[in-house]
């Protein structure tokens, strides 16, 4: 039983379900709250409620959007003859601070993971190759994550979009800049050597 009034432990209580959030942090962002003006609280509140109210899928590649479709997908910039497809669209958030791609995406939605019941039925999979047999896509990226789930998924998309046509590659994976080669696992230093090129 905790001696906290109610809406401070349930305000605590919310707050931990958040991931990566303990108790203390929870506890700390609640006190810190109580100190900011209610107004300043308020309208967290209403961009939270807006957040669930507005935000929904984009309907062509499954990005986070407010409208039909997501800015990237209806910007008339985008180089529309390749196809980047990540797991998340924070993966496509982390690539488009990068800078270096304007093509279009598509998420997936998660990776392959039977431990966790996940296959292409609970994945974006179905649409993704219905939208590479109606586009006109040269070149197809797999930029799903560099982990034994991610690399499955990049395997079996692989073999399901090579007869249609595109270029299938993926995205480079080697040494961090800025790295250690004493602290580097033995598997990014096997894929940096696979994948050196001319200096």
């Amino acid at each position: 039983m905790s001696d906290l009034a109610p809406p401070l432990e349930r305000a605590i209580h919310e707050l931990s379900r958040l991931p990566t959030i303990g108790r203390k942090t929870a506890q700390r962002l609640t006190f810190h709250l109580l100190k900011r003006p209610k107004e300043d609280v308020k309208a967290l509140a209403d961009a939270l409620i807006e957040l669930r109210e507005r935000i929904h899928f984009c309907r062509e590649c499954f990005n986070l959007a407010d409208e039909d479709l997501c800015p990237i997908c209806a910007s008339p910039k985008r180089e529309r003859a390749t196809l980047c497809v990540v797991e998340e669209p924070t993966n496509l958030l982390a690539l488009e601070r990068s800078g270096s791609y304007r093509g279009l995406y598509h998420v997936l939605g998660g990776s392959l993971s039977p431990l966790k019941d996940i296959g292409p039925d609970q994945l974006h999979v179905r649409e993704l190759m219905a939208r590479v047999q109606r586009g006109d896509y040269t070149e197809v990226i797999m930029a799903t994550n560099p982990n034994v789930e991610g690399e499955a998924t990049a395997v079996y998309l692989s073999r399901l979009l090579k007869p249609l046509g595109p270029n299938i590659t993926r995205l480079a994976q080697g040494l961090p800049a800025g790295g250690d080669l004493e602290y580097t696992d033995e598997l990014t230093l096997r894929r940096a050597f696979e994948g050196r090129r001319g200096f």
